[in-house]
């Protein structure tokens, strides 16, 4: 096989490292009892732009999927005046 440093190379650069990802994903825990609440977090988020998200007001989570910072996401969504908790990435 001609030029082994090449391909050595080349296989690094498809490494899934490497490779393009989509937007973080993040789950955070909002202490949102009523749709009141949940129009609250939606306010921010919107104001914000670049995320999408999704309610779960019964279990009282929100799933984020954006290429903000997750200091900048939880800073967001303490501006509801809710308390909020960063469990992880989704």
């Amino acid at each position: 096989m001609p030029w082994p440093e090449l391909q050595s190379f080349l296989s690094l650069l498809s490494a899934p490292a490497l490779q393009l990802r989509d937007p973080r994903k993040h789950e955070f825990s909002v202490d949102m009892n009523c749709e009141g609440c949940a129009e609250a977090v939606s306010r921010v988020l919107n104001k914000l732009g670049g995320v999408k998200f999704n309610i779960d007001l019964p279990n009282r989570k929100v799933y984020i999927e954006s290429d903000h910072s997750t200091d900048t996401l939880l800073t967001t969504l303490t501006k509801t005046g809710k308390a909020v908790l960063y469990i992880g990435p989704k």
